[in-house]
Order: C-alpha cells, then structure tokens, then sequence
C-alpha cells in the first residue's frame, strides 16, 4: 500500500476509539516502549507509518485493542496471523484501558430499544449509516475498503468491495438509486450500482483534495461534500461528472458534516474552528457564522425543518443552535459534561438525537427544542464512537455506526 495512503489511514485511526490520544512526544524525546515479549514487532510493524507515540499515550481494553489491530491490518499493517495474539497481549498490558468520563442517563417518557449487529470484517470501522426505504441499512465499512447492506429481518450482511485503497466515509443514495460515497483515503467520489456490484469513480481535480468526507443531494440532483484536510467543498454534477472545489475563506477549519436547506443551500460545519459555512448553490461563495466561544469545535451538524442548524461542540461538550437568518447562537451543556465529545448527530420530527462520544459507555441523547429538555440512554454494545446517525425512512427510529465495536445498530423509538 503506498505511503500517502497509509498516512491518511494512521491519521484517521488516530480517533479509532473515545480516548483521545495525547501529543506524541518530541523529537528529543522519543517514546520508549516497555520491555517484553512482542516490542520488536510493534516496533518494526508500526514505527514505519506513525509515531510510537500513538501507542504510549494511548490505552484500550483487550477488545479494544483487537479492534485496533485488526483494522491496522486492514490498511497494510505488515503483521502476520501468529504475530496477532503477541502484539495484542503485549498492547493490553503495557497500555490498559484508561478511565473515561461515566455517562449521564436523564430519564425521559420516551421509550427507546436498541437492536445491534457486528459486521463480517474484523477492524472494519464502520464510519457512516445509510436508512434505505426498503428498510435495510448500508454502512461504509472504511478500514476494510467496502460498502456494506444489512437486511435486519434476516440479519444477513452483504459486502461490496470497492476499488483498492478507497476508505469509504459518507454514503448516500442519489435520484438514480445507486449508493454514492466519498473515497477518504483516494479522493475521489464514488458510484456503486448494488444490483451489478459495479463502481463508478469521479476523481477529485485537485491533487490536494484527497480526502472527500461527507456528501449529501440537493433537490437538483447536484451533489455536494467536503474535503476536511484540503480545506474545501465541492460540487458535483452527475449528469455532466463536472467536479467544482473551492476553498473555505478560514485557513485550516477542516470543512466537516453537511446539510441542505429547505431553500438548496449547503451549510457545513468547520471542525478546525469555531464557525458554521454556507455556500451559495450557485456562485459557490461561502459565508461563515461565528460562533460565540472561540474554543468551540463543531463536529457533525442537523438541521429541522425550520432550516435551523444543530451542532455538537465536540471540544466543549455543548450542543449548540444557529438560527442562519439573524446569526444568534444558543447552547446547551450536554448531560454528560464536558469531555462528552457529542459526535454523530440528526433531527428527526423536529427533535434533536446525538451521541456522546467521549464518555463510556456511549449514550444516545435526545433533547426536545420545545421543551429545552434532555434525555439519555447508555448504547448497550457501548459504541466505540458513534460518528453518525440518520433518521430510519419509515420515520421511528435511527439508523447508528458503531465504528470502535465494528457494529450496526437501529433504535426503535415509542
């Protein structure tokens, strides 16, 4: 696998699970590892993509550090079936679990349930659910390089395998019916045909944008997405398979979650500053919201159908609203405080659902706008960082990635 590819792969797995790694040490300081049966191994499989500092500021339960494994194996990790169990004993006693934030559960008249499945591939890293109207569940399973279709009648999952190197993210259906993607570790914009298998790819113009993050339709049939790292947003027309980029007017605000308006205007969330975007459909000129507290980092966004925007402050454990026409913020401190980490959120009759990523087990969080109530419930599998969610199509529930447990899961809401 090339370079450029793992390096994207190492740097995404750097938030594989709810701990968040600490700074590696400097140059003048390098790590060192324990003693032990397997340092060699760790030392020669995994110094050569990234720091070692990634291990010595990390700590996972024995599950966890499976998980990780695997999916490093997934992405070109040169370590062979014998060498797995001695890695991962050597992992789990010299970096255990490190404690987290305990969740909050706020008992609300709201009946949730919880129904959940692992996927086929070990380390898949399940990234972004899909609610189909048929009732199934597609998912980018991102370290293992393919689309998956859960039936949850049968519970039979069937895996497509998309062109090598692709590290599939966000997933939506187009007016054609197909399943469109972003290819994060290729940079380019996929097309899968789930009748033939087939995949059509939609290179990216640019060479720095290389890694496309999430897509979403406009009523038009004009797709739009971000690119965190290269600092844009795009536009795609399908019919001609003109691809548009431009950047964000903030330097380095990493272009993250999208939506559209009940008017066609993208809004997106700038993950690596304390702002909101809007682009014009058709000038493709964006215009940014402040937020009020500089530390603010925005992470995944909503919107109702009163064309507000919902964001989680990831940095700030806060969830926060934007009304676009006068530009006024207000904020709520999410039941599990600040190191909650909201993550993957969505609205869904006009009631705001997200999960707190930080804290462990994970939760799922219901608040009401009218109401300005919050409610909790603790994920059974725990999780493993919830990085979206969307609504079910026949609208009673929520369609969730559990990207840490390589899970699937589906709430019924009563």
């Amino acid at each position: 696998m090339s370079v450029r590819v793992w390096g994207v792969a190492s740097l995404f797995l750097a938030n594989a699970m709810t701990l968040a790694l600490a700074q590696a040490p400097t140059r003048s300081q390098p790590p060192q590892l324990p003693d032990g049966p397997g340092k060699e191994i760790v030392q020669q499989a995994c110094s050569g993509c990234h720091a070692l500092g990634r291990f010595t500021n990390s700590g996972y339960s024995p599950e966890e550090w499976k998980t990780v494994i695997a999916m490093m194996r997934n992405v070109g990790a040169p370590l062979t079936p014998d060498q797995v169990p001695v890695v991962t004993e050597y992992l789990t006693k010299n970096f255990p679990e490190k404690p987290a934030p305990k969740p909050e559960v706020i008992a609300v008249p709201v009946k949730v349930s919880f129904q959940e499945w692992k996927v086929p591939t070990p380390g898949s890293r399940p990234h972004d659910p899909l609610a189909a109207p048929d009732g199934a569940m597609w998912y980018t399973g991102q370290m293992a390089n393919v689309l998956g279709r859960l039936d949850p009648k049968t519970g039979k999952i069937r895996e497509y395998t998309l062109p090598p190197q692709s590290g599939p993210h966000g997933l939506t259906f187009g007016p054609d019916g197909n399943v469109w993607y972003t290819a994060n570790f290729a940079g380019h914009i996929g097309m899968l045909d789930p009748k033939s298998g087939a995949v059509r790819r939609y290179k990216l113009p640019d060479p720095d944008a290389r890694d496309p993050h999430t897509l979403v339709f406009d009523r038009k049939g004009v797709l739009w997405f971000t690119v965190q790292s290269a600092n844009m947003v795009g536009r795609l027309d399908p019919k001609s398979g003109v691809i548009k980029l431009v950047a964000s007017p903030t330097p380095k605000s990493n272009p993250y979650g999208m939506v559209i308006n009940s008017k066609g205007v993208p809004f997106f969330d700038e993950f690596g500053s304390n702002k909101i975007g809007a682009i014009d459909p058709a000038t493709m000129q964006i215009k940014e919201y402040v937020l009020p507290h500089q530390d603010s980092r925005p992470r995944r966004i909503a919107i109702t159908p009163d064309d507000i925007i919902w964001y989680g402050d990831y940095s700030r454990g806060y969830l926060g609203r934007l009304d676009p026409k006068t530009g006024e913020v207000k904020e709520w401190a999410s039941p599990g405080g600040p190191k909650s980490q909201p993550y993957g959120i969505t609205a869904l009759h006009g009631v705001i659902w997200y999960s707190e990523s930080g804290v462990k087990p994970n939760t799922l969080v219901r608040f009401d706008p009218k109401t300005q109530k919050f409610g909790s419930w603790i994920i059974p599998s725990g999780g493993g960082v919830v990085r979206n969610m969307m609504p079910t199509r026949d609208g009673r529930g929520l369609a969730l990635a559990e990207s840490g447990v390589n899970g699937l899961a589906l709430v019924s809401i009563h």
